[in-house]
């Protein structure tokens, strides 16, 4: 029977105390099938999308447990953005206790990072290059850590972190507690778990590729020196909060530049900005500074804004697996969300990919502004595309 409230998981008072002054109190899925083997000490391994939730479900059972044990947390994680993300809501959840959390990340001070590790922080919140940064020059080891969590572990294999993540595991203790989230369950994370995991318990909320449950979708089939125009019509057409992904660095910095120019309030987030440009963009999104968030696929991770209306894939994703995440991004929370893909005309193989993940037909739309178009047949040989400047359309008077 679903619990309809954290009681009954197992949770201490001091933890149940602070969810009820969070506003924390109905469990999600994850949450309730994690939360109790969790605090139990079990491994396990959590298949779950973007936005259920997971943070609490691994964060309330290594807080609890950290309280009776000696030792440290460690959690791993793909990018610097969701490191600082975790670390936000773990602050939350410790605020009453003497357990303190350091984010150990690529892009900050590392002398900062090293005072901050000689206060003897309970719990790291790490990115895997950085930490070794930290191992290889001995400002901190890992033999007392009783806890880890591998967070999206599924997207550090695909950003190459598997040597990484292996030669942590060489400075670990066998005998602990290891929690591994993934949104899908691919061979090399199953391999994984063989080998470095005891028994562990699985808990699966939604099958890989299903789409949040609250997000709707339509594609409009554009030709490419029409995105930008088309883009305006959507930004016109819908008034809250905008994530909007290109396929390349390069790609967001134009599109920014582009809105900029048509005075939306706009901020971009890829690789090639700072890390202290990119917690600006962030925080300036959250806070309502910035309307519209221009972001690549790797950055993307690890924003966790609620009420964000609309998604728009400018560039579809590489891979389909990113579409599922991308549009993750809205309807979170219990909030509605809708997203939008701009597709070329040439592009019909990728649509059908992402069909073909999520067991479903993608509505296909008519812009009253756009003249329509319509995939093409694929071609046995395709001439390489012209090469043409792309800029944004005048934005029209009295919006």
């Amino acid at each position: 029977m679903p619990h309809t409230n954290f009681f009954g998981l197992g949770i201490a008072p001091g933890i149940l105390d602070v969810l009820h002054k969070l506003r924390f109190t109905v469990p999600t899925p994850i949450q309730q099938k994690a939360i109790p083997a969790g605090i139990e000490g079990k491994d396990i391994i959590g298949i779950a999308q973007t936005g259920t939730g997971k943070t609490l479900a691994f964060g309330i059972p290594m807080v609890q447990r950290l309280a009776q044990l000696h030792g440290r947390g460690l959690i791993l994680v793909p990018t610097r953005e969701l490191a600082l993300q975790v670390d936000e809501s773990l602050r939350k959840l410790v605020i009453s206790s003497p357990i303190r959390t350091v984010v150990l990340i690529g892009g900050a001070s590392m002398n900062l990072q090293v005072q901050a590790l000689r206060r003897h922080p309970r719990i790291v919140v790490a990115t895997p290059g950085r930490l070794i940064d930290h191992l290889e020059q001995r400002t901190t080891d890992l033999r007392d850590v009783q806890i880890l969590v591998l967070d999206e572990a599924d997207r550090m294999l695909d950003m190459g972190f598997a040597p990484q993540i292996e030669k942590i595991m060489r400075h670990l203790q066998p005998e602990r507690q290891t929690m591994l989230f993934s949104a899908t369950m691919p061979s090399e994370i199953i391999r994984m778990a063989r080998s470095h995991m005891k028994l562990p318990v699985q808990v699966e909320i939604a099958p890989t590729g299903t789409a949040a449950e609250k997000v709707t979708q339509e594609v409009f089939i554009v030709k490419k020196e029409d995105k930008s125009r088309l883009l305006v019509h959507l930004l016109e057409q819908y008034h809250g909060t905008v994530l909007l992904f290109s396929r390349t660095k390069r790609g967001a910095a134009r599109i920014t530049r582009g809105l900029r120019d048509l005075r939306f309030k706009v901020a971009e987030i890829h690789s090639d900005r700072s890390l202290a440009q990119r917690r600006e963009a962030l925080e300036g999104f959250k806070a309502g500074k910035y309307r519209i968030l221009v972001a690549t696929d790797i950055a993307a991770r690890g924003i966790d804004v609620k009420g964000i209306e609309l998604v728009v894939n400018y560039d579809l994703p590489d891979d389909a697996e990113n579409y599922i995440h991308r549009i993750g991004r809205t309807g979170r929370a219990g909030y509605e969300g809708h997203a939008v893909s701009l597709a070329t005309p040439d592009q019909r193989g990728e649509v059908h990919n992402i069909e073909n993940l999520m067991r479903a037909t993608l509505p296909i739309s008519k812009h009253p502004a756009m003249q329509p178009v319509g995939f093409e047949a694929a071609p046995t040989h395709r001439p390489p595309p012209p090469r043409h400047r792309r800029s944004f359309p005048p934005r029209q008077r009295g919006r």
